[in-house]
């Protein structure tokens, strides 16, 4: 696969693009993904992502906020975090093509933050921190609620930020999808002894993210 790496000039500062062009004949949309507060795009979900989807029409983006090019070990503020997003859509439009704000963890709370604005054509939230670790009524389903967008919510099974069970139902003016990662954490990994593999995991994603996104109404 070619992929290339782009440099975009934010307000928040330098942010990093990796492209994952479409392999599997004219592509039909690009899927923008960014980074956790834990980590890089060297994320397993992200590459397992960057991998498959291009074969599908899919355009893969994985896009470095400028914290972490700046090679900050602390993740900005949610309002720094926003503006280098939207700093960097005119880059993620470049190609002419609908484009599906995605993230994982903290990059999903800034793709459904944004998608409204940018007038994203649907958000795919892996691994959204519904709450922190042991504090529920510290919820944030209002913002997964509010990307007035199709969502897409991936979740780990036995993910401390909020298991699938604790998510809020879907409402006719907030509609989204939330799918289980079976035994998956927050970053989707799976115990040895999982009635899964990490392969079968990450397949789980894949599968369901190439479906989820040609079903859009584009």
């Amino acid at each position: 696969m070619t992929t290339r790496t782009e440099s975009v000039d934010t307000p928040a500062g330098e942010a990093r693009v990796t492209w994952h062009p479409a392999t599997g004949g004219a592509a039909r949309l690009v899927l923008a993904v960014s980074h956790g507060a834990g980590g890089g795009i060297e994320a397993r979900d992200l590459r397992a992502l960057a991998a498959a989807l291009p074969a599908r029409g899919v355009t893969v983006a994985l896009v470095e906020q400028p914290w972490r090019v700046a090679g900050k070990k602390v993740a900005a503020a949610p309002k720094v975090l926003d503006e280098g997003w939207r700093g960097l859509w005119p880059a993620l439009t470049r190609p002419g093509l609908p484009v599906v704000a995605g993230g994982r963890s903290a990059g999903a709370r800034v793709a459904c933050r944004t998608a409204a604005g940018l007038d994203a054509a649907g958000v795919l939230a892996l691994s959204f921190p519904l709450h922190p670790p042991g504090r529920p009524e510290k919820s944030r389903a209002a913002e997964l609620l509010g990307t007035g967008r199709p969502a897409l919510v991936l979740q780990g099974g036995r993910d401390p930020f909020g298991r699938p069970e604790e998510f809020p139902p879907p409402a006719a003016d907030h509609p989204y999808r939330l799918v289980e990662v079976p035994y998956g954490d927050h970053g989707f990994a799976v115990p040895k002894k999982a009635g899964t593999t990490q392969d079968e995991a990450l397949a789980v994603i894949t599968e369901t993210a190439a479906e989820w996104l040609l079903e859009l109404p584009l």
